[in-house]
């Protein structure tokens, strides 16, 4: 349940446009992790699963953000690929 907060919140077509007083109280109830999580999945999906880019957009070593995919991966979680 607490997912669908965090996806809704960031799939809201507005979402570009709210500012961070608005998006809180949208993630109140999700655990930083899942916060964490679904922003690491969501940029990877909109940098095409290119982890480069996806790193430097969310402030991460390139190592960091693999070893966060890795964990999420061992976790069952669908990873977006790589998409030329």
């Amino acid at each position: 349940m607490l997912m669908t907060t965090v996806h809704v919140a960031a799939s809201r077509p507005d979402a570009q446009f709210l500012a961070p007083n608005q998006i809180v109280p949208l993630l109140i109830g999700a655990t930083v992790d899942e916060v964490e999580r679904e922003l690491v999945l969501q940029t990877l999906a909109r940098c095409d699963g290119n982890r480069t880019r996806a790193s430097r957009v969310l402030g991460l070593s390139v190592r960091t953000l693999r070893n966060k995919i890795r964990l999420y991966a061992a976790s069952g979680i669908d990873v977006p690929a790589y998409q030329d």
